[in-house]
């Protein structure tokens, strides 16, 4: 709710209002510095829109991860959370306007957090204690020339309770209850699936932590500790019906949907290839008791879906300590420190040896394979001709994939500060370092895969052996037989599988100094105002550091699971800012302005990479009459590409297309099966006039692509405007509208490669075409050394605009207490991007799919009622409206165009509905009470791909995994 003035901001926060903008009209009795100005002022009043939620609005929600209740706002896109399995970096980030995490800056107590992660750059939400937090401050409207580098869309600022008195525990508990809908049963009758039965309770997550704090000196100080723990339990996507299957795309069906799957399938499918022009001769499988049969993708295709980690596990240990002493009005000490390690685990489906990554040499000596394989695989029996093969099999015996992560940061601060008369400054040393272990276990090594299907029988005594034993070049080969049912041993399974381990750290060094001064003290000050103007200007130093370290197995590529090698990267920046704010109040008390005050701030950046970036924005805050205000702002923000842009280095990984345009049959019956794109199109992708017609589609939808970092890469700039109308009619009402417009010139991306194939096919342009590499001799995007180059570069354009709407109001009821209101909604009119410039963009607003991703809404709202009673509780009812949005896949627009993932070809509008109360046992103890997602709505289902797709659905967009109850003791003393 819309904060009206200081009165009604304490009763709203008593009450638990939840959608808070800081507050249009309110005035403070001590000089204050506000997100997105270092000048200290009286008034709160700022040229551009600032959303506060209280800590008693977070509790509200019911919700304890940060990601979680900032995801309610219609402001902040899908990011990383805990709902990521597939792709999952382990951290948690949010996303402000749709402009990429690394573009939203945050802060704690106004300074900013570390890197999150040494392969993955924005700062991880995880670090923060949400039962610490006293409000959050959400900037949407870019802050850079204040705060320097990536705050293009906006900062988000937690303030944290650093002068708690007394003791406070918490404890929170929370699960999901749900009810099987059986949506898509039909999608798997084909394939037997076993769906689950409904759900009383699960993906429980349970929160404990204690806040102490104490005055001292004669209340000149103050210190505050706090521990917390966080336990989230694992739930697997089998215990949805919706994800017990890997959705496809099958309009026989009355869900649209049949249950797919991969082709590296159990127990397995087995091609050959044509040794000269590299063709696929035909596929086969293994029934149930090891007879070789044709290879079906609807009747033998690996259902991957059951056993990933739909909410992964968690355990989090958190710790702060706050504390500040006031020496004198000249100099108040000041400390802060963090600490969080995080421990989080990502599970999929099992390795193997996936279809197309490598070349398999089988003889007719290897004594595993029966005669009826040898002869669909084209392999003279008793010789030992090789014959390359394709072989998609998965190591089901080895278990699922399983990635441990581990975070563990450190975060301190220290510093002076005070006034002396007009004067104000801040002296403050901050160092921030993220130490991060992974380890990815149960993957198979290719190498050693390779050498356990090259076997013979032992020269002595007959027994099936590696050729590589005898020939001395690895004696602990074991036979992996994968040719007969319960065929693989033990010991082969420990043989193949190897781990893979990456390591690294992250580190950040900042010095701060910087003063403010009221200038009026010296008589500068516009005739007729009463307040003067006011000056903020500094000087900041930062250091950044990243190494990230991958061992052999990652960066050879060995592991089959990877789709590609990992390489580890290092490097470091350093930064020096100079910066300045001015405030002059131009108008006041005046017909027509009740007071007109024009803002401005500057930042110089100069970077050891050799670039300098120069920031500045503009204001003015207008107050027409007593409740009624237009505020405004024009900024230029910068960005500089981080160490991972910069110095990553340039290896193949894996793409999601909806389908290879040139692959399939022109004169197959069926036309789904046939290309949608002619000989002479393909051809200029590379296709040969013998090879169309005969390419075969990935049948998992991945291909190769060529990722990897630039050193040459410039910032990219960011300008923005915004404007807004605040209006107060009377004293609890309040409603704002503020209009935002950002465009990003030479943003920092790669050429998608969805882009490059598609303008490729349709113009023959030559620059993106030479970014396409078809395999030798199959002609396929996803076998042998095919590529896709799209390495990081200044190549984009971004656009994005609309308007976000508030209103508040509070009404007080004779013997009933009270009743607040609030809303907070967001029209996107525009979310564009150019991914190459020149050719032209794409609108991605009110769309979902391979291109624009997650969904992008038109309208997205949050509303409120709260009502406070007489009695020592309270409940809110909150509706969250997430619109409709179609499949990019069947726009007319040729960026967008190129096959749906959804049957309808669109997700109808979402409501969800929650209830919370609050009951105040006495005034130690109380508790509360939550349910989320109140009717258990189904998430709408899309063949959906990694990072941000997950259990054929959007599950940090939508509610994914049903009903929440919740419930939280509270113990104040």
């Amino acid at each position: 709710m819309f904060k009206k003035s200081k009165v009604c901001t304490g009763v709203l926060v008593a009450l638990g209002s939840t959608l808070l903008a800081l507050p249009a009209f309110a005035q403070t009795s001590d000089r204050v510095e506000i997100t997105g100005s270092r000048i200290k002022a009286l008034s709160t009043d700022t040229a551009s829109p600032i959303i506060s939620l209280s800590a008693e609005a977070i509790k509200i929600t019911g919700v304890t991860t940060v990601e979680d209740f900032l995801n309610n706002l219609p402001q902040v896109f899908a990011g990383y959370g805990a709902q990521v399995s597939n792709g999952s970096t382990g951290t948690a980030t949010v996303d402000l306007r749709g402009l990429g995490p690394t573009r939203t800056l945050v802060l704690i107590n106004g300074r900013r957090l570390p890197p999150g992660d040494p392969n993955y750059s924005p700062a991880d939400l995880n670090q923060i204690p949400a039962a610490l937090i006293k409000r959050v401050e959400v900037l949407t409207g870019g802050a850079s020339a204040v705060y320097g580098s990536d705050a293009v869309a906006g900062v988000v600022n937690f303030i944290m309770n650093d002068r708690f008195e007394g003791v406070q525990f918490e404890a929170n508990r929370s699960i999901y209850n749900h009810s099987q809908k059986g949506n898509v049963n039909d999608a798997g009758v084909a394939r037997k699936i076993q769906y689950p039965d409904d759900v009383g309770g699960d993906g429980a997550v349970n929160d404990f932590s204690i806040t102490m704090g104490s005055n001292f000196a004669d209340d000149k100080g103050n210190a505050t500790v706090f521990f917390g723990y966080r336990a989230q339990d694992a739930l697997l996507q089998a215990k949805r019906d919706f994800s017990s299957c890997s959705l496809g795309l099958n309009a026989a069906n009355p869900s649209g949907f049949a249950c797919a799957g991969s082709s590296t399938s159990f127990p397995g499918r087995f091609t050959r290839i044509n040794p000269v022009t590299g063709a696929l001769l035909g596929s086969f499988s293994l029934d149930s008791v090891g007879v070789t049969r044709p290879y079906v993708g609807t009747r033998d295709a690996y259902n991957f879906g059951p056993i990933n980690y739909f909410q992964r596990p968690d355990d989090r240990y958190t710790a702060a300590a706050y504390a500040h002493y006031k020496v004198s009005d000249l100099a108040k000490v000041y400390s802060e420190f963090n600490f969080m390690d995080d421990h989080s685990v990502a599970q999929i489906a099992p390795s193997g040896l996936f279809f197309g990554s490598a070349t398999y040499q089988l003889t007719g000596l290897n004594p595993f394979i029966k005669p009826d394989m040898q002869t669909a695989l084209g392999i003279t029996g008793g010789t030992a001709a090789p014959v390359g093969v394709y072989i998609g099999r998965r190591n089901v015996e080895g278990g699922p994939r399983q990635d441990d992560i581990r975070h563990t940061s450190y975060r301190a601060v220290t510093g002076v500060k005070g006034d002396t008369g007009p004067w104000s400054y801040d002296l403050s040393a901050q160092i921030g370092r993220v130490v991060y272990q992974e380890k990815y276990l149960n993957d198979v090594s290719v190498v050693r895969a390779q050498r356990s299907l090259s076997v013979v029988a032992n020269p002595v005594g007959g027994a099936p052996v590696c050729s590589s034993v005898l020939d001395g070049s690895d004696p602990n080969c074991v036979p992996y037989n994968i040719f007969a049912p319960n065929g693989v041993t033990q010991a082969a399974i420990n043989y193949v599988s190897t781990p893979g381990f990456k390591s690294g750290f992250t580190s950040q060094l900042v010095y701060t100094a910087s003063g403010s001064v009221d200038l009026g003290a010296y008589g500068a000050q516009i005739p007729g105002t009463s307040s003067g103007a006011s000056l903020a200007f500094g000087w900041e130093g930062r250091q950044e550091k990243s190494q990230f370290d991958t061992d052999a197995e990652f960066t050879s590529g060995d592991l089959a699971g990877q789709g590609g090698p990992t390489i580890g990267v290092r490097g470091a920046y350093s930064v020096r800012d100079l910066f300045g704010e001015l405030k002059i109040p131009l108008l006041e008390k005046v017909t027509g302005a009740e007071l007109l005050a024009f803002t401005a701030s500057y930042r110089n950046s100069a970077y050891s990479t050799d670039q300098t970036t120069n920031t500045w924005s503009v204001g003015l805050d207008w107050t027409v009459a007593k409740g009624y205000k237009v505020r405004g702002s024009i900024q230029q923000a910068a960005r500089t590409a981080n160490i991972i842009e910069l110095y990553s280095a340039q290896a193949l990984g894996l793409t999601n297309l909806s389908s290879d345009p040139c692959a399939g049959d022109p004169a197959d019956p069926v036309v789904a099966n046939r290309p949608t794109a002619t000989l002479a199109q393909c051809q200029r992708t590379g296709v040969t006039a013998a090879q169309y017609g005969t390419i075969v589609d990935s049948p998992a939808g991945q291909y190769n692509a060529l990722f990897g970092g630039n050193p040459s890469l410039k910032p990219e700039t960011s300008n923005s405007f915004t404007v807004g109308l605040v209006l107060q009619p009377v004293r609890d009402l309040s409603v704002t509208f503020d209009y935002f417009s950002f465009k990003i010139h030479d943003q920092i991306s790669n050429a998608p490669p969805t882009t490059s194939l598609t303008q490729c096919l349709n113009t023959g342009n030559p620059v993106l075409c030479g970014l396409i590499k078809r395999a030798t001799g199959s002609g396929t995007l996803w076998t042998g050394d095919s590529r896709i180059t799209a390495i990081n570069a200044n190549l984009a354009e971004f656009k994005t605009a609309g308007l976000d709407i508030g209103v508040d109001y509070a009404m007080k009821v004779d013997g009933a207490g009270q009743f607040i209101f609030g809303v907070l909604g967001t029209y996107l009119q525009t979310y564009a991007n150019e991914p190459i410039k020149g050719l032209g963009s794409y609108d991605c607003v009110g769309y979902f799919g391979n291109t624009c991703g997650t969904p992008n809404p038109k309208w997205r709202h949050t509303a409120r009622t709260t009502w406070s009673s007489p009695y020592d509780f309270s409940v809110s009812a909150t509706w969250r409206y997430f619109g409709g949005v179609k499949d990019d896949g069947l726009s007319t627009d040729p960026q967008l165009g190129g096959g749906a993932i959804s049957p309808t070809g669109s997700f109808p509008a979402v409501n969800y509905f929650d209830l919370s109360a609050n009951y105040n046992v006495t005034k130690n103890y109380s508790f509360r009470f939550g349910i989320r997602n109140l009717f258990d709505k189904d998430p709408p289902l899309a063949v959906t791909g990694a990072p941000f797709g997950n259990g054929n659905t959007y599950p940090v967009s939508y509610d994914a995994l049903g009903r929440q109850l919740s419930l939280n003791f509270t113990a104040k003393f």
